[in-house]
């Protein structure tokens, strides 16, 4: 599926680095938010150009080059790079609660937190940041209590529900009602070009109480392996989760069928970069 702009997603080419935003966030004015593409930086070969964390060893970007490309994205999205706070992502389901001592940690200063795939705050000018290249990035928005989350969910994190515990995370934190929560499923790799085998599908089948071959999540293949959709996945999580259906939102936009857009590591063979998710509370209806 060739990435056009649509009602779920469009490309923002206003700034100096395009970036993919999501139209039901642009409509709530608190909100500043945005997913890099791999367009518009100054990194090179099978980092190029917009590579924001070092590829899967033994494949490191320059230091500097990702530093570049964050201010660059940054100025692009509208948010500071003082303000960033960034994920430490194994493919877990921590996550972590953001506050105003966390501002420019993993980017201007060193984390003092390890194995964090989620963030969630309630604070303004704080921008968090989840990384990925085909993974699922999930978006939360409580337009109600003013709080918001990012969360990294690999298939790892997908059976282990970080969709569903991120919003228990907001709902004890911050008093948030799972019907107020607005979700973006964000770009990452579609069903067609996600093959697993039975190992993970296994996997699925028992998390998702999967009784057939071919479900709407798993579906059996002709080289007897199987196609998953981690976006349906998602999407039953956040629905178990609380959220109504009607504030779930996919943005059907695939990593590797647009690798031209995106970095793929499944495209790639891991040879790539990295993309990131920003999410951030702006002030000005806050104060």
């Amino acid at each position: 599926m060739t990435f056009t702009d649509t009602n779920k997603a469009r490309l923002n080419r206003s700034g100096k680095a395009p970036f993919i935003e999501f139209p039901v966030f642009s409509e709530i004015p608190f909100i500043t938010h945005g997913f890099s593409t791999r367009l518009g930086g100054v990194s090179t070969g099978m980092f190029s150009s917009m590579n924001l964390g070092s590829g899967p060893l033994p494949y490191q970007d320059d230091p500097e080059n990702i530093r570049q490309n964050f201010l660059i994205i940054t100025e692009s999205i509208g948010v500071k790079p003082e303000s960033l706070v960034l994920s430490d992502q194994v493919h877990k389901t921590n996550i972590r609660i953001v506050d105003e001592n966390d501002r420019g940690k993993g980017f201007i200063r060193p984390r003092d937190y390890e194995e964090i795939d989620g963030l969630i705050t309630n604070k303004p000018n704080i921008t968090l940041v989840t990384k990925y290249a085909d993974c699922v990035p999930l978006f939360f928005v409580d337009p109600i209590k003013k709080a918001i989350g990012l969360s990294h969910s690999g298939w790892k994190g997908t059976i282990g529900r970080i969709g569903y515990k991120t919003v228990e995370k907001m709902k004890d934190a911050f008093g948030s009602n799972p019907e107020d929560i607005i979700a973006v499923i964000g770009p990452s790799i579609c069903a067609d070009c996600y093959e697993v085998g039975e190992e993970v599908a296994e996997e699925f089948r028992k998390v998702f109480s999967l009784k057939n071959e071919n479900t709407e999540i798993l579906c059996k293949n002709k080289n007897n392996r199987y196609q998953l959709n981690l976006w349906e996945a998602n999407r039953r999580v956040l629905l178990d989760a609380g959220l109504q259906q009607k504030n779930i939102h996919v943005s059907e936009v695939c990593t590797a069928c647009n690798s031209d857009l995106f970095f793929s590591h499944r495209k790639t063979g891991g040879k790539r970069g990295s993309l990131a998710a920003f999410l951030a509370i702006t002030d000005k209806e806050i104060k």
